[in-house]
């Protein structure tokens, strides 16, 4: 048993579970998370062990906050976190270095993740449109005086305490990389300084709202995964969506089917709309130090690789000769 299963294991003492519960690992990313199968009443639920040094106690329960406001009003449907036998929706559990971890216990919600093959031009549709609804409850959402979330702008993504790793230190950095990575890191903070970040514009979003985060059960579709929730750029939700995939031929298909479904319900300006491929070499620089500081423990970064970087560099190419997304 390896000390985060020990974490929660320790930590599923506090709930109501039989004795012939199983844990199975499910996913190593920014947080570990477990699935829970109790197959003495047979119940499940998934259990996210939160990183270290990443969102405080009190910003889990902000995300736990929007999310219960996203569900009661009918906006979208995340998952319910689940209490302890005290009523507590975060458990705080030491692990074998003395390091307190927090854990949340959700619901384990039926359905399927779309995948990325095929015609995705609905789902995007569907993503646009989950992002337009979220925006809006986010815009006129009157949160708690205690609310306690990050803001994803170019110093906290980008600059020298980048939250998810700095780019300069990503895989496969060399000399070439890092002038050209540079040329396009000053481009896109200049251009984000230019459109700003009006009321209209930036605030409460996601985050995170790609395929990997829709769970879709027949005629019911999940978002899942708040843990990146906070305030940036409304546009920045699109970005997102096509995180590792922003070298697809598809991908202004898709930006036009998010687009169709984000305006059906919220209106957006051309300049709104003139700024995507800037947000979406933000978010590729910002996965390159993602990637970087995570590949030793997240098997999706280990994957991605220094090929990452290569990709990021070609993309940086057409972004700065203005022919990205033409």
């Amino acid at each position: 048993m390896t000390s985060l299963d020990a974490v929660a294991v320790s930590a599923l003492k506090n709930y109501d579970f039989s004795p012939n519960t199983a844990v199975t690992l499910t996913n190593v990313s920014e947080n570990v998370t477990y699935r829970v199968d109790d197959r003495g009443t047979g119940r499940s639920a998934a259990l996210r062990i939160h990183r270290l040094n990443y969102h405080s106690k009190a910003a889990i329960e902000s995300e736990l906050c929007w999310m219960d406001a996203l569900r009661e009003d009918g906006v979208v449907a995340p998952p319910r976190p689940m209490t302890t036998r005290d009523g507590a929706r975060i458990v705080t559990v030491d692990d074998d270095r003395g390091l307190a971890r927090h854990v949340v216990l959700f619901e384990w919600l039926p359905g399927h993740t779309p995948t990325v093959e095929g015609d995705l031009v609905p789902s995007f549709r569907v993503l646009g449109t989950l992002a337009a609804k979220m925006h809006s409850h986010g815009s006129m959402w009157q949160p708690p005086a205690s609310f306690d979330r990050y803001t994803c702008n170019y110093n906290t993504a980008l600059g020298l305490k980048a939250m998810w790793g700095r780019w300069q230190e990503g895989l496969g950095i060399g000399r070439s990389e890092r002038k050209l990575l540079s040329r396009l890191d000053t481009e896109v903070g200049k251009r984000l300084v230019g459109y700003g970040a009006g009321r209209d514009r930036f605030g409460l979003a996601h985050n995170d709202l790609r395929l990997a985060n829709l769970l879709v059960d027949g005629d019911h579709i999940h978002v899942i995964d708040f843990d990146d929730c906070g305030y940036s750029w409304y546009m920045y939700d699109f970005a997102a969506s096509v995180s590792f995939i922003e070298d697809d031929t598809r991908v202004p298909d898709w930006m036009s089917a998010w687009l169709d479904g984000y305006t059906s319900h919220r209106p957006l300006s051309k300049v709104d709309i003139e700024i995507i491929p800037t947000l979406i070499m933000f978010r590729r620089l910002l996965l390159v130090g993602w990637v970087g500081s995570r590949h030793e423990y997240a098997d999706e970064a280990a994957k991605l690789g220094t090929g990452f970087t290569s990709v990021t560099c070609d993309l940086a190419e057409a972004y700065l000769t203005g022919v990205y997304l033409m």
